[in-house]
């Protein structure tokens, strides 16, 4: 149960009374990392062990020449998670609920299926990856690091409220910086660097095509979207002093202005850190003729002779770190979505025993993603048609959030902006086109 009044009919329903509640003016004084929330994490977030592994291929197999698409995708990529935060906290509701209210049983049923695939997949990628990175640094307990790192990520989602575990989240961001310092350790031609961004060499080729998709569904993942609705109704509902803005207008200002920062800065992080593993294996591993690296695990290994010790080093405990992170977001966007879509309770605020269902479908994918370790499946394989499913689903999605933020019975006067509207027509039209031209050309 919720446990602030608010306005919950949308055209199904009677309304609840509306509890007026003291108007929030400016943001509260506090270090900017406090005002940072689902908007760093998000971005953070996408930068996962198996992330790291399509930007290191990218880096290896393209060079500098995949450089571009890193600033090609900051605006896009910055704009739907825009309007994700901005359906999240106008309506009090995240991704599922809202689309359940507007299109057929099947298609949200489709969809939210599609994502639980999508994200088990990836789950077994990026534990697989942190079991390897601890083995590297170790020596020694791929299997037995990935039991763990699964346990670890399970018992806190379900054992710490929400209000606690996000701060551990955040703090978890730092460890992307690693990437940067890994620049650092080697020498680059920053001359040639800039050129191949602005003017790279690349041929239309299905190879060149399927690395665009993954590097797409890499950087918008469904599950960022879902996440970051769902963490904005879950920071509204931990603030005694909040609502959703549909119910309480008045609060907008400081609330859609925290959004724009929380969202420009943490998708500025994400794409940064997807630059510089571009950079730094471009740098290394194309340069010296490393053209194939199917894991994350494998980019640092192979940085090692090259880049030396300390980028080996830096490269691996990033992995583990990034993938402390990811693990519960891409479970937790999974539980919001199954969830809502079925009218269950959710929340990370909430006990086990009050959401049932959320925790239930938090343990199974991230047990079924443990299986992926221990099975016959090839966690390559499965990393590759994870990045290209999530560049596929990603087009219906985007284009359902549309939907939803430009109507006024869903969002009331907050509906998107023009400006906002177009930019999301075309960051989906552009995950269409790259999506229709890799099937084109296979």
């Amino acid at each position: 149960m919720r446990s602030k009044s608010r306005h919950t009919d949308h055209g199904d329903g009677a309304q609840s009374a509306v509890v007026a509640k003291p108007v929030v003016h400016r943001l509260r004084r506090a270090a900017l990392f406090e005002k940072l929330g689902p908007g760093l994490i998000t971005g953070a977030a996408d930068d996962d062990p198996s992330g790291i592994a399509t930007y290191s291929q990218a880096g290896a197999q393209f060079g500098a020449n995949m450089l571009w698409i890193m600033l090609f995708l900051y605006p896009l990529m910055t704009t739907m998670q825009m309007i994700s935060a901005r359906i999240g906290r106008v309506t009090g509701h995240g991704l599922a609920a809202n689309m359940r209210r507007i299109f057929p049983p099947w298609a949200v049923t489709g969809l939210v299926a599609l994502l639980f695939t999508a994200n088990t997949i990836n789950i077994g990628a990026d534990l697989a990856a942190m079991g390897a990175a601890a083995e590297l640094v170790l020596g020694w307990g791929r299997h037995l690091f990935t039991l763990l790192f699964a346990l670890l990520s399970l018992t806190l989602q379900v054992l710490v409220p929400y209000h606690r575990y996000v701060r551990y989240l955040k703090w978890l961001t730092l460890v992307l910086f690693a990437y940067v310092g890994v620049v650092l350790t080697v020498e680059i031609n920053w001359g040639e660097v800039a050129l191949r961004t602005v003017t790279p060499e690349l041929a239309l080729t299905a190879e060149t095509a399927t690395m665009v998709v993954a590097v797409f569904g890499t950087t918008i993942s469904p599950y960022l979207l879902f996440w970051q609705a769902s963490e904005e109704v879950e920071d509204e509902e931990a603030d005694p002093t909040t609502d959703p803005l549909i119910d309480h207008p008045e609060q907008a200002l400081v609330q859609l202005s925290r959004i724009r920062w929380d969202t420009y800065i943490g998708m500025a992080f994400a794409n940064l850190v997807a630059f510089f593993i571009i950079l730094t294996t471009a740098v290394t591993l194309h340069a010296a003729g490393m053209t194939d690296i199917e894991t994350s695990a494998d980019a640092a290994e192979a940085l090692r002779p090259i880049a030396g010790d300390l980028a080996f080093a830096l490269f691996s405990l990033g992995i583990i770190g990034t993938g402390l992170l990811a693990v519960p977001v891409l479970a937790g966007s999974a539980a919001y979505a199954v969830c809502e879509s079925r009218g269950w309770a959710i929340g990370l605020e909430h006990k086990p025993r009050e959401a049932v269902g959320f925790y239930c479908v938090i343990g199974l994918a991230t047990l079924i993603g443990l299986g992926v370790d221990y099975s016959d499946l090839d966690p390559i394989q499965a990393l590759f048609w994870s990045a290209v499913l999530n560049g596929v689903i990603s087009v219906p999605l985007m284009a359902a959030m549309m939907i939803v933020v430009s109507r006024k019975d869903e969002m009331g006067q907050f509906v998107a902006s023009f400006g906002l509207r177009v930019m999301g027509w075309f960051a989906t039209a552009c995950m269409a086109a790259a999506a229709i031209t890799m099937f084109i050309l296979s």
